[in-house]
């Protein structure tokens, strides 16, 4: 709908990806705030991997809407308290002088298709262009796939369990196997997964030492089929398998958006990823403003 133009402010709720992934898909720009800088009630059964967030066409809309939405609420036990200044005013300081890690596929990771590796490449030249100090470097982690899975397939347990035999039948074949599997796992397991998240979260906090903002692509891939949890012949089995630029930054809760930098050969949208310290939503924003205002980031007729 944003896309289209049917309406300028959306929101979104992202466990894995839920807003950065159709933003990207759809061409339009997505942020998911460090968790608990948009009050959450009532509260998501997926825990604190749930953030809420903008979906605008552009950084400067969604800075407005986050001032608005940004402010606490009592019935939020982890909501943030107020932000300290707005976002809007806060756009326009540019990138020049920041520290940009560029991590085109998390260290040999993933394996991304050349036209979205060509067009994240050019908005990261256009970023060193502007005055950010960009160095191509990964952030120090292996896939947390497992770990999340874990805390993911527990919380689609958790939010279906009230449902009979019946209504089981339902469901998506999908969401009905991972509901089983969240159900079989057991205290410990959850407690494992914490503690890989833990460990995940202090990575990145002393990579945010070094760097001010991580870039890489939004996903691997443009927008396949509808109907169907995984591209065709991609061999992947879940929905993780073609996002593992996504849910590791719900497991650290760090802000992480994603701005549309153009096209590929049919004409379907790219998205790059920015990524930020924990309360730096700031300089995500910051950021992608300046690539719209440097005309890098925006829909096009053929991706619109």
């Amino acid at each position: 709908a944003v896309a289209l133009g049917a309406g300028p402010l959306a929101l979104g709720t992202d466990g894995g990806g839920s807003v950065r992934i159709p933003a990207a898909f759809c061409g339009i720009f997505g942020l998911k705030p460090t968790y608990g800088r948009v009050p959450l009630y009532p509260a998501s059964a997926f825990g604190t991997l749930a953030h809420v967030g903008p979906m605008t066409r552009d950084a400067a809309d969604a800075a407005l809407l986050l001032d608005v939405i940004g402010t606490p609420d009592s019935r939020d036990w982890s909501a943030l308290p107020p932000a300290p200044g707005s976002f809007v005013t806060g756009l326009t300081g540019g990138v020049h002088g920041l520290r940009v890690a560029y991590s085109p596929s998390l260290g040999g990771q993933v394996a991304v298709r050349p036209a979205v590796a060509a067009a994240v490449r050019r908005a990261v030249e256009r970023l060193a262009g502007l005055g950010a100090y960009v160095e191509e470097t990964d952030p120090d982690f292996t896939d947390p796939v497992d770990a999340f899975h874990t805390l993911w397939f527990t919380g689609a347990a958790r939010v279906t369990q009230h449902l009979g035999p019946h209504q089981r039948e339902l469901l998506d074949p999908g969401l009905r196997e991972i509901c089983g599997a969240g159900a079989r796992l057991t205290a410990l397991d959850y407690l494992a997964a914490v503690d890989v998240r833990m460990e995940l979260g202090r990575r990145m906090g002393r990579f945010h030492d070094t760097y001010d903002l991580l870039v890489t692509p939004t996903l691997p891939l443009t927008a396949f089929e509808a109907g169907t949890e995984v591209p065709k012949g991609s061999g992947h089995r879940r929905w993780t398998g073609w996002t593992p630029f996504t849910y590791p930054f719900n497991l650290t809760q760090q802000p992480a958006a994603t701005v549309p930098v153009g096209t590929d050969g049919a004409g379907l949208p790219i998205g790059l990823q920015l990524v930020a310290a924990r309360h730096r939503d700031d300089l995500v924003l910051r950021a992608a403003h300046a690539l719209y205002e440097a005309g890098i980031a925006g829909l096009t007729p053929s991706g619109s």
